[in-house]
């Protein structure tokens, strides 16, 4: 069928043509964003799960849901080896200008710059990865000890307080927010915790994999009180098919029982699989409805591209060591494993392949949900590693 029509749309963050099965995570975080803004007791949210769940997509829509509601959002990638002041600084002075911006008068969004400029200058001693070249004025006395748990909370409370005069909140979206450092991530906390308290208008929607959950509670005690954890998986049956068919339906195209059936074997439901396939699908169809033929020739497809780009790019980053240790997981199927079982595949003890595990888990491949215990954080990972490493 026609290339040009194609609906579908795999990519990193790309916002599918039909985002099924997310309603109810959507609806609970505009409650809790809506009880921010009226100063009533909410938790933020940190959604965790696998690559290609569609994490991503999800926070990048109730973001602009936020922000077309009179929210004010901050949106934030956390690259791996940045500090968090280097990645908050620039959005921060975004927002606030942005509060500066609402309706007239009030003067705590011009103190709150002023904290900002204080903070930036005593961060910037402090962290040497902030590139940040805007002279702010300061505030003398907030935000400027050099203490980061210290100073983020005196920051966000005069945000909070600014949102507060302009009768709005804002809402941070932090992507990849296991690649904050547990230090750094416990500051970030008790900012948000002192926000809590005093009841000012901040929030944190959060994603990332899973093993953020254990890094919030390491890091704060009072995480699991301050923050809700919802897991986002694989569809149920009914929202995958849905997700492959309605964008067909409304270029007046279906597809065959047994070739949705042969989609979600291959995909295991994925959101992201769900595209690619659906791409290759409408691609080896020449017409409407899509067929079993169809789907089979789309996986080998479907397969090759996804080495090619999303398997790959994950593999060029791992050292020979961490390509075995991984290489071995694989032989033991998806998962999860136990780390005496991949060591003595691999030949060698526990605690001599501790190190690899670790750099692995640093890295975002792998993660642990209980004590001695490893899962690929990239589904169908296992197939890829049997590929390229025979």
């Amino acid at each position: 069928m026609d290339p040009r029509t194609n609906p579908y749309s795999p990519g990193a963050g790309n916002p599918p043509p039909e985002l099924a099965g997310r309603n109810d995570l959507i609806e609970n975080a505009t409650i809790a964003l809506d009880r921010f803004r009226e100063g009533r007791s909410a938790r933020s949210m940190l959604f965790v799960g696998l690559r290609g769940v569609g994490k991503t997509v999800l926070l990048n829509h109730i973001a602009r849901q936020s922000e077309a509601a009179g929210f004010v959002v901050v949106q934030i990638e956390v690259p791996e080896k940045r500090s968090l002041p280097a990645v908050l600084i620039p959005p921060l002075r975004t927002a606030l200008l942005k509060l500066d911006r609402i309706a007239a008068g009030g003067v705590l969004a011009k103190r709150a710059i002023k904290a900002l400029g204080s903070f930036v200058g005593v961060m910037k001693v402090r962290y040497q990865d902030i590139e940040f070249g805007v002279d702010l004025d300061r505030e003398p006395g907030t935000a400027d000890t050099g203490d980061l748990e210290h100073d983020l909370s005196e920051l966000f409370v005069e945000l909070g307080q600014a949102a507060q005069e302009k009768n709005t909140a804002v809402v941070l979206f932090v992507d990849e927010l296991q690649y904050v450092k547990e230090d750094e991530l416990a500051s970030l906390i008790t900012a948000l915790h002192r926000c809590s308290q005093r009841q000012l208008p901040i929030a944190l929607m959060g994603a990332g994999l899973p093993q953020l959950v254990g890094q919030s509670g390491r890091a704060k005690s009072y995480a699991e009180r301050l923050f809700e954890f919802p897991a986002i998986g694989p569809l149920g049956e009914v929202e995958a098919k849905r997700a492959l068919e309605i964008p067909a339906q409304k270029l007046g195209v279906s597809y065959s029982p047994d070739a949705l059936s042969e989609i979600l074997l291959q995909t295991k439901a994925y959101p992201y699989f769900l595209q690619e396939w659906g791409k290759h699908s409408w691609q080896c169809a020449k017409t409407s409805p899509i067929r079993l033929e169809d789907a089979i020739s789309a996986t080998e497809l479907a397969v090759s591209d996804l080495d090619a780009s999303f398997f790959r790019v994950r593999f060029d980053r791992l050292t020979p060591t961490e390509k075995k240790y991984l290489r071995a997981m694989a032989e033991l199927g998806p998962g999860p494993h136990r780390s005496g079982d991949i060591a003595q595949l691999l030949s060698k003890g526990v605690q001599t392949v501790a190190p690899t595990r670790s750099s692995l888990i640093a890295k975002g491949m792998i993660y642990s949900l209980s004590h001695g215990d490893n899962s690929f954080t990239v589904p169908l990972f296992d197939g890829y590693m049997k590929r390229v490493m025979p």
